[in-house]
């Protein structure tokens, strides 16, 4: 033991860098104060700016720092917890805490990072970020065109790009219209309310002026289609403006969310065949509505809490405890509605055997999905854009070998 002694001296010596550079480093972090004059970063952080939205003008600047250095501030315990110091807070509060601060502070996207910070709040607004949505009002538009087109012969695909592009816009529009509508409820969810009129970080006639942009740019494509496509889709935007004030008054939003969400499975088929078979695209349209009361369920469980103490009204809250047998007796119905669309469409067996696939995945995310967790809810919510490749790949194959 005596050989891993150091004497007195040799400690000095060996300690004696290590507080020298201690000692520097503290220095200049106070040299380095008058350099910091402003929470968003000076002029030595201005390459890392981009990075976080510009919350100077927002309702919640104040509640965004303060949540920040609560943040820090549990970091900072959980460190000395473990090193072996005892923290008098419990694991659980901690974890409330945590939970809490994810929710009230935005994690950077991709659109903090690479666009200009004057277009980010435009791009949150559209929920460019979250793609999940543009898939849902898609893949009905995508099903549609698919089963309108000849037997034996791929789809359209101009006419696919064409609607891709239109849903992304109108799915824009929907939540611009939306997020002027409940601003002032936006406020009072913990999910919605840095959303950037909620927040301030548009005003609501920046966001009336950027509806209107999305608008026009969709009515540039509208009027690429046929006379009858075009006052079919000029129809739905009386569902489009009147969607957000459901929640009002019924405590079925979410199925009005379906008639609008799957007005593609109609219009797709007009774009092609310059009408409707109601024995084809009806059975097709109340799937999507059925499929919709069954995603947007669950999505709703995240927010139950504050849509009760907030007084808006939601099938999660309508369902309560029973909301998987009702779920379940959706599916079923998307599922039989679908089976009759392919049978009046005399489609291929391929169709079948990706139904059975696609009834798994629904069955799967029903029956596992924890009501009670919101990040389950969202995963469960965010996996049916699969369901719906599931049945868009069922009408490609079943067409083509039709």
């Amino acid at each position: 033991m005596s050989s891993f002694r150091l004497t007195r001296a040799a400690s000095r010596n060996i300690l004696r860098p290590f507080l020298s550079s201690s000692l520097s480093i503290l220095s200049s972090s106070q040299s380095s104060r008058t350099t910091i004059r402003s929470p968003h970063f000076g002029n030595p952080f201005t390459r890392f700016s981009h990075l976080f939205p510009n919350y100077e003008n927002s309702r919640d600047h104040s509640k965004v720092s303060n949540e920040n250095l609560s943040s820090l501030r549990h970091g900072i315990a959980w460190i000395s917890t473990s090193s072996g110091v005892t923290d008098s807070s419990s694991k659980g509060e901690r974890q409330r805490s945590s939970n809490n601060n994810r929710n009230a502070v935005d994690v950077p996207s991709w659109i903090d990072v690479y666009l200009p910070r004057g277009i980010q709040p435009y791009a949150k607004l559209a929920r460019l970020d979250k793609p999940i949505g543009t898939w849902l009002l898609t893949w009905p538009c995508m099903w549609s065109i698919t089963l309108a087109s000849t037997p034996g012969h791929l789809p359209d695909f101009k006419m696919m790009a064409l609607f891709g592009c239109g849903a992304l816009l109108l799915r824009g529009a929907g939540c611009t219209i939306n997020d002027l509508l409940d601003r002032d409820i936006d406020t009072m969810v913990e999910r919605t309310k840095l959303r950037p009129i909620a927040s301030g970080l548009l005003t609501p006639f920046q966001g009336i002026c950027f509806l209107g942009f999305q608008l026009l740019l969709g009515l540039g494509i509208l009027l690429q289609l046929n006379n009858y496509s075009r006052v079919l889709g000029a129809s739905s935007l009386l569902l489009v403006f009147s969607y957000p004030l459901m929640k009002r008054f019924t405590y079925w939003p979410q199925a009005y969310l379906g008639l609008t969400f799957n007005w593609g499975a109609l219009l797709g088929w007009s774009a092609i065949k310059g009408s409707l078979d109601p024995y084809i695209v009806f059975p097709l349209y109340f799937s999507g509505v059925l499929w919709t009361l069954v995603y947007d369920t669950i999505y709703a469980h995240q927010d139950k809490e504050d849509d009760f103490k907030v007084g808006v009204k939601s099938t999660a809250l309508r369902f309560g405890s029973s909301t998987k047998e009702w779920t379940t007796g959706f599916g079923v119905a998307c599922i039989s509605s679908l089976a009759l669309c392919g049978f009046n469409a005399d489609i291929g067996w391929p169709y079948y055997a990706f139904l059975a696939a696609a009834s798994a995945q629904l069955a799967w995310q029903i029956w596992t999905v924890n009501l009670s967790c919101r990040a389950d809810c969202n995963r469960k919510f965010v996996s049916n854009k699969w369901f719906g490749a599931l049945i868009f790949s069922g009408i490609l194959f079943g067409r083509v070998f039709s």
